[in-house]
């Protein structure tokens, strides 16, 4: 496969979609903010003095999707038709997973936007426990699932490695 954002002098270009019919497309991406006992247990009782954590969290991370064009350069700006964000909570490891489902109809796919969304929304649990605990460790961020487009559906192997009895129940799609 050619690498599509590069011009025949080897620089950067956003690639033109003008000919690419419009499809439905979804894309869900997933990762994870490793906490102490101390935050984890600050999240769920509610108790982290600037606010409920994991809605501001879901805001963000929306907000993060909607302008994921203004923060990667070659990015389409994208009139999203949804986004969801979703939280897990995983007591034994002291984590929280974050999901983050973004679709549209279009001409391009909404990858990016929902790597954003994960990746802002991780960072706002970072930010608003950070007084607790800097150590805090984000990571495993990914793309679980993607349709639509010229290269139809995309499962990641690696969503299915993971313990995901809890995807059944997020009701992803």
């Amino acid at each position: 496969m050619d690498f599509t954002h590069f011009d025949e002098k080897g620089r950067a270009l956003m690639v033109d979609v003008t000919e690419k019919n419009e499809t439905e497309r979804c894309a869900v991406a997933t990762g994870r903010i490793l906490v102490s006992r101390r935050v984890y247990e600050a999240i769920e009782e509610g108790t982290i003095g600037k606010g409920d954590v994991l809605s501001v969290a879901a805001t963000a991370g929306v907000m993060g999707a909607k302008r994921t064009s203004e923060l990667i350069p070659m990015c389409h700006i994208l009139p999203l038709s949804g986004c969801r964000i979703q939280f897990e909570m995983d007591p034994e490891a002291c984590a929280v997973h974050c999901y983050c489902t973004v679709k549209i109809t279009g001409k391009t796919g909404v990858e990016m936007e929902a790597l954003t969304g994960v990746s802002v929304a991780l960072l706002t649990i970072y930010d608003m426990c950070k007084a607790l605990d800097k150590t805090m460790e984000i990571g495993e961020i990914y793309l679980c699932r993607k349709t639509g487009g010229k290269s139809g559906e995309i499962v990641n192997d690696r969503t299915a490695l993971r313990n995901n009895k809890d995807l059944k129940n997020l009701n992803l799609w």
